[in-house]
């Protein structure tokens, strides 16, 4: 199967991501449909131009008309949609997600699907502090990094269609993973640095600083407005790898420590020399 004009896309789940994946693909001249359980989310990506129809339920007469499939829905709730629904998907239909973990979600869901189907784990890296569908845009994923994770039970055709998804939706930079290389690279990514925004935004009441506060301490903390349930599911679901991450970490704040309390102006400039360096990595042009 090759994405062209005549491809008709399936969106499950029209949340801030999902609705962003509906806006881009229907820019792009795509007939897109979604499945969600809230009317109004339904209502508002159709009055939006997002998709050309939807349901609240995944009505079997309905969800078996399209060529690919996107789940943007938590791990659990995948896994449990495709169990029970997946058969009623068309035949040889592509299947990927937005999942913010694979290990464990790949595996579960290539084992539920039918023979003919083929699910290929995709993770486009953007998002905003707000979720919802009435916060999706068209040009969420413009030059974002969009990972593939494919195993050894995919075809090339259905990895290059995935691939094609994510260029069709704007994506910079395409690249593969396994499940458990993204796993441990999204731990220390996004999941810790997450996990540092929510401490640092804990560990003292805030209130009256924010007539205080500079840029530094709100950059460091955006990510701090967070949704504490799919989050938290996140992290459990990578509990292992995002666990080493933060031993990582925590390593290397208790050496900055060490150097501050013992007066080691050397060790602390090496530290921040080190930081400097590493951070033009991420300079964008």
């Amino acid at each position: 199967m090759k994405l062209n004009e005549h491809t008709k896309i399936l969106i499950v789940g029209l949340g801030l991501i999902g609705g962003s994946y509906a806006a881009a693909l229907s820019e792009k001249g795509f007939e897109v449909g979604a499945v969600d359980p809230n009317a109004e989310a339904i209502a508002f990506a159709k009055a939006h131009g997002f998709i050309r129809h939807g349901r609240t339920q995944p009505d079997a007469d309905y969800i078996c008309a399209f060529d690919i499939a996107v789940f943007a829905l938590y791990p659990h709730v995948f896994i449990e949609w495709v169990r029970d629904n997946a058969k009623n998907l068309k035949p040889g239909a592509l299947l990927t997600d937005v999942t913010g973990v694979k290990s464990g979600v790949v595996e579960r869901v290539q084992a539920l699907l039918p023979k003919e189907m083929e699910f290929v784990g995709a993770h486009p890296m953007a998002g905003r502090e707000v979720s919802g569908v009435e916060n999706a845009k068209p040009d969420l994923f413009k030059n974002a990094n969009y990972i593939v994770t494919p195993t050894p039970t995919n075809t090339e055709a259905g990895i290059q269609l995935c691939e094609a998804l994510g260029k069709a939706i704007g994506a910079g930079s395409i690249s593969r993973l396994t499940p458990k290389e993204h796993d441990e690279m999204i731990g220390f990514l996004s999941q810790l640095t997450h996990c540092i925004a929510v401490a640092l935004m804990t560990c003292k009441e805030s209130r009256h600083l924010v007539d205080y506060t500079g840029d530094s301490f709100r950059d460091l903390t955006r990510i701090a407005k967070i949704n504490e349930n799919m989050w938290t599911e996140l992290f459990l679901w990578n509990r292992e790898e995002l666990l080493e991450q933060m031993d990582l970490f925590l390593n290397h704040f208790a050496s900055l420590r060490d150097a501050l309390k013992n007066g080691d102006e050397e060790t602390m400039k090496n530290m921040m020399r080190l930081s400097t360096e590493r951070r033009r990595y991420f300079d964008k042009p």
